[in-house]
């Protein structure tokens, strides 16, 4: 089938375009800024129109050939969000129908029961009846809190459990919500391109359980390690101050937390299955809540220094580069660059060769005492050493440090085994300079857990300077002296 996905730099478009192509079919994507796709792994898969869904002409140039048209766009951060998605909905809805689409699919909320809704509910129920009315077989799947780290309901689950052990919360804390993982929502998405003319309607679709807020946030902690969380809900607490106050603890933008919060007010559980009548529920069947906060906190978030820390994308739960700056949990990081006239054979060697008896070339006395507070509370220290003065290997033991991933000789990564609230890396990576010499890249990066991980990285950051940024002094000076000695021993050869 030929598709177009309209909302490819989103969350959930930027996982469905992948899944589409695996499963055989042939993608065209419509973007506002296509630049914002330039590092995802399936750029040169796909045909990128740009263009505004807001823009008649430009929408239905982008649905020319096409058979199924996905559209997964919305305008939270607007405070006129409402009369843009309506707007919009129109235009891909006569777009559509003038371009003789077979398929509309949208992803929209669980619409509550009652006649009131938030304006964030409402405004999708809109927006599905204008695609639903276009004349065109239209597929509207209608989701509560989507389970997956970028997706902003799951980040601000995951920062107001993450940083608050306790916390005053609102009553809507107490209503009951039916969350789903994003893979099972790409699973849906996908098999919806399949599905036959006949088959028009909005489709409720839902995870296996059904949890208070409360309860999700609790779970979240048990699955994270963290301390039960204490929650007392408050009553005088209405959602535009609960969301002045997540917008307080969280980096979720204020124009997501409002309209996400107001959303909260409502119970929104799925009122049927019936979509099971058209598409099989996933091999396996749906995912628990459990498993899918487990998927989402797989993996933190990849960096653009100085080397990814995996192929993004590979699952549904992996990082994208499109994803907000805010998702992916928070991660600290303190990166340090310094170009150096050692050549990089030299920088290398002194790499490969750190800690054990040649230490860690800054701050000795620091990284001593530190070894000495981590044996006190039960860790390793620095007492381990190294096996081999001069080469290391994947998995084993470094000080307090285990090798996780060797480039030679190019990179080194470290993960520390350290009593630390997080978990924490070093990487040492080394380059050929342009103009000769080497440039030396150094990332040490930590995952805080919970609010002691957080006072930690904060309480340590003074020292940085004068540890990781006596590191790059003192291991690019032995690598300089070292390459002079090198080309002095040449030299006097040479006149030999």
């Amino acid at each position: 089938m030929r598709c177009l996905v309209i909302g490819a730099t989103g969350y959930v478009g930027g996982r469905l375009v992948p899944r589409l192509l695996d499963a055989g079919h042939e993608v065209r994507v419509l973007a506002r800024s296509p630049d914002k796709l330039a590092e995802v792994p399936w750029r040169d898969r796909v045909q990128v129109c740009r263009g505004d869904v807001t823009d008649p002409v430009g929408t239905a140039a982008a649905m020319t050939d096409q058979q199924v048209v996905y559209y997964l766009v919305h305008s939270l951060t607007r405070k006129d969000f409402v009369r843009v998605d309506r707007d919009a909905a129109e235009v891909v809805a006569t777009a559509a129908r003038t371009a003789g689409v077979a398929r509309l699919v949208y992803l929209g909320g669980i619409v509550p029961d009652g006649t009131t809704r938030s304006p964030h509910l409402a405004s999708r129920a809109e927006v599905g009846s204008v695609l639903l009315d276009s004349g065109v077989p239209t597929a509207v799947f209608q989701a509560a809190v989507i389970l997956g780290s970028g997706s902003a309901s799951f980040e601000m689950l995951r920062y107001l459990t993450e940083r608050l052990p306790a916390m005053v919360t609102p009553r809507w804390v107490h209503n009951r919500i039916q969350p789903i993982a994003v893979r099972d929502v790409l699973h849906y998405l996908v098999r919806a391109a399949e599905l036959p003319p006949a088959v028009r309607g909005a489709f409720d679709i839902g995870g296996p359980d059904v949890l208070t807020y409360l309860e999700m946030m609790r779970k979240y902690a048990v699955v994270a390690g963290l301390p039960r969380r204490l929650v007392v809900p408050v009553r005088l607490l209405t959602p535009w101050l609960s969301a002045q106050w997540v917008n307080l603890v969280t980096p979720v933008p204020r124009g997501i937390a409002v309209p996400l919060i107001e959303s909260l007010v409502h119970e929104v559980v799925c009122h049927d299955h019936a979509i099971a009548a058209h598409i099989p529920d996933p091999a396996g069947g749906l995912t628990h809540y459990e498993r899918a906060v487990e998927l989402a906190l797989a993996r933190i978030r990849s960096t653009d220094v100085p080397t990814r820390w995996s192929d993004a994308g590979a699952a549904p739960s992996d990082p994208l580069p499109t994803d907000p700056v805010w998702s992916g949990g928070t991660v600290y990081e303190d990166v340090r660059e310094h170009t150096t006239s050692a050549s990089p054979d030299a920088l290398w060697d002194v790499i490969e060769s750190i800690g054990g008896e040649h230490g860690w070339y800054s701050f000795p006395l620091a990284w001593s005492v530190r070894g000495w507070a981590d044996r006190v509370i039960g860790g390793v220290g620095l007492r381990r050493g190294r096996r081999d003065p001069r080469r290391l290997h994947v998995g084993e033991a470094l000080d307090w440090w285990r090798v996780e991933h060797l480039h030679r000789p190019r990179i080194l990564r470290l993960r520390a085994e350290m009593k630390v609230p997080g978990r924490a890396w070093l990487e040492l990576a080394v380059e050929p300079g342009r103009a000769g010499g080497a440039v030396y890249r150094q990332r040490a990066v930590f995952e805080p857990h919970g609010l002691a991980g957080h006072l930690y990285w904060r309480l340590i950051a003074p020292f940085h300077g004068a540890v990781f940024g006596g590191m790059v002094r003192n291991i690019t000076g032995t690598a300089e002296h070292q390459t002079g000695s090198a080309r002095d021993r040449a030299r006097h050869e040479g006149e030999r």
